[in-house]
């Protein structure tokens, strides 16, 4: 019955489970932040977090080592940002041509390593949920919010440091002035390569922590396209924040909520056809980037243009 989402253990249960969803959300948003901000735009945080959750994944399936695997997962987005500098910032390559390219490259590579090493699904026991005591007990608030995993906290953790980063420090002022005016940062003595290279393999490294947040804390297990364009409403959501933390995380949370309801109408056989309820998130992200255009002329004014030295 669709009286039934609106009972209170079900709503409960709803925003219990747009909390743990916004997760992945949240650390490739914040880290597409930074890259945005210095100017570089890298569409391949969907192929980063496929490669990264696929090592995660295999290293725990392994070991049983939960930090070694979230550690494999941050080096290897960090390597693939990296990469996604080097291409774009010293190549100077088109940004959204190469991201692209680097997608379908951890597409195709985090597939074909599945099925070369692992081959059938398997599940690990991933990052288990951890009661604060004291706050858990809150009324209604105490188990949507006091009751998840390490990399959950970790997520909202993250979006007051990264607005502190960006506004309160030297280095945040100079990523701002690189991706507003690298002309005028290059000649206070500014590396803008340098600036760039750290925001995108900083945005790679936490796309690689995204990854990890789905293979080994809220599915545990890996398979083909297990993202299902997460990286690419990542981006989108960068958009719909204006570049600012705060407002990126409740974009993050709007994201994961509706697919929150959308996992709960089948849950509870709701007579609403299934296509209809899976298509509901990438629906809004259509009309997320509708009202996100009216945003755009506050992107940062180089944002994806290379910088050449002495022009």
């Amino acid at each position: 019955m669709v009286t039934d989402l609106f009972s209170p253990t079900v709503l409960i249960g709803i925003l219990t489970s747009g909390v743990r969803l916004a997760t992945s959300y949240l650390y490739a948003a914040i880290g597409e932040t930074f890259g945005q901000i210095s100017g570089v735009l890298n569409l391949g945080v969907e192929g980063i977090m496929l490669v990264a959750a696929y090592a995660a994944y295999y290293v725990v399936l392994k070991t049983g080592d939960l930090a070694l695997g979230l550690l494999v997962a941050i080096l290897v987005g960090g390597a693939m940002g990296l990469a996604m500098a080097f291409i774009s910032v010293t190549l100077k390559a088109e940004q959204g041509i190469s991201g692209i390219g680097v997608y379908l490259f951890g597409l195709g590579l985090s597939d074909l390593l599945y099925r070369v090493t692992v081959k059938s699904p398997q599940t690990v026991t991933g990052f288990q949920n951890i009661s604060i005591p004291g706050l858990t007990d809150i009324p209604v608030l105490g188990p949507i919010l006091f009751n998840q995993n390490v990399l959950v906290y970790g997520a909202f953790a993250l979006v007051p440091v990264a607005w502190f980063v960006l506004n309160k420090t030297s280095f945040g002022l100079a990523v701002r002035a690189v991706g507003q005016n690298p002309e005028a940062a290059d000649t206070l003595g500014i590396s803008v390569a340098r600036i760039r290279y750290i925001t995108v393999t900083l945005g790679g490294a936490l796309s690689g922590i995204a990854g990890a947040s789905l293979s080994i804390a809220l599915l545990n297990l890996f398979q083909q396209n297990l993202t299902s364009g997460q990286g690419f409403i990542a981006v989108a959501l960068v958009y719909f924040g204006a570049w600012k933390p705060a407002r990126v995380m409740l974009g993050c949370l709007l994201f994961s909520m509706v697919n929150a309801l959308q996992l709960w109408i089948q849950v509870l056989n709701i007579p609403i056809p299934s296509d209809i309820a899976l298509m509901m998130p990438y629906v809004l992200t259509i009309v997320a980037l509708m009202f996100a255009a009216r945003a755009v002329v506050t992107q940062p004014a180089a944002l994806t243009k290379p910088f050449e030295r002495g022009e």
